[in-house]
């Protein structure tokens, strides 16, 4: 008779006791091994698949992103029903306990399963894809990520921003990079006493100069307006994507210093003070 822990265990009790704990640790051993292994091996089939959504959507970063996510995830939970049915915990029984769980967990965290459809959403219409800019929800930047419940944005001082996937599958997008080729509007207001034919030639003649300028269609220079101080010549004109706003600051800078050197002024709202002599 052994005395252990407080109890009188006799040489078959001991045996039974020792076949128990060695099962056990057997069991443990087997577990951490089956969730080491299936952990690379779901690691693995998740980039094959983020591999393989590459290739059949021709470079979408997104959808491939979201596939490998979800692939991961679904293996892990293979990995998790072995590791219980290891442990004598049968799938039916598991299959009900996760349907009450899941239930209960999406009645409190809706706003998260919402976010997830919409991410899903995002990823079947796809509005936006990572690299273009976009504004969402109030935010303007670059798509830098669409995750299962988010989408992250770096602003143009690369400031982050993450945006439920909710918010932005429900509010409007502007996407300012979903077609190749933008145009450039720019305002010039000249002097009313100017020439208009010489200030819109001026004009023309520096978009003539700028390779990037397209002339499919044609530029558009013309009067637009009589304002208050000055008559209004504006600018229409196309060009890729990539380099609207180079193009921009470029004519606008180009344009002024044509402007000035044919000697065509630029008014400025101005204050005159009359003064009455005293009575």
């Amino acid at each position: 008779m052994f005395r252990i822990l407080g109890l009188d265990l006799g040489p078959d009790q001991i045996s039974k006791y020792t076949d128990i704990a060695l099962h056990f640790a057997f069991l443990i051993a087997a577990a951490i091994i089956i969730w080491i292994v299936g952990s690379r091996v779901a690691s693995w089939v998740s980039q094959r698949a983020q591999s393989a959504v590459l290739t059949s959507t021709q470079g979408d970063e997104a959808v491939a992103g979201f596939a490998q996510s979800l692939v991961r995830w679904l293996a892990l939970a293979i990995v998790a029903i072995a590791i219980l049915n290891l442990f004598g915990i049968e799938a039916t029984s598991l299959v009900a306990i996760l349907g009450a769980a899941t239930l209960a967990v999406g009645l409190a965290l809706q706003g998260t399963m919402a976010n997830f459809a919409s991410g899903v959403m995002l990823l079947i219409f796809r509005p936006f894809k990572i690299g273009h800019f976009v504004e969402v929800a109030g935010h303007s930047g670059t798509v830098k990520k669409i995750a299962l419940f988010a989408t992250e944005l770096a602003t143009a001082d690369n400031v982050q921003i993450i945006i439920p996937n909710s918010e932005a599958w429900s509010t409007s997008i502007v996407n300012y990079s979903a077609h190749d080729r933008r145009r450039v509007d720019i305002v010039f207001g000249v002097d009313y006493g100017a020439d208009m034919d010489v200030a819109i030639q001026t004009i023309k003649n520096v978009i003539d100069a700028d390779p990037r300028a397209s002339h499919e269609p044609a530029p558009f220079v013309k009067v637009t307006n009589l304002g208050d101080s000055s008559v209004d010549i504006t600018m229409r004109v196309w060009c890729q994507a990539a380099d609207y706003w180079d193009l921009k600051f470029e004519l606008t800078k180009r344009a002024k210093e044509s402007l000035d050197k044919a000697g065509i002024s630029i008014p400025y709202p101005h204050m005159e003070v009359i003064q009455k002599p005293a009575s």
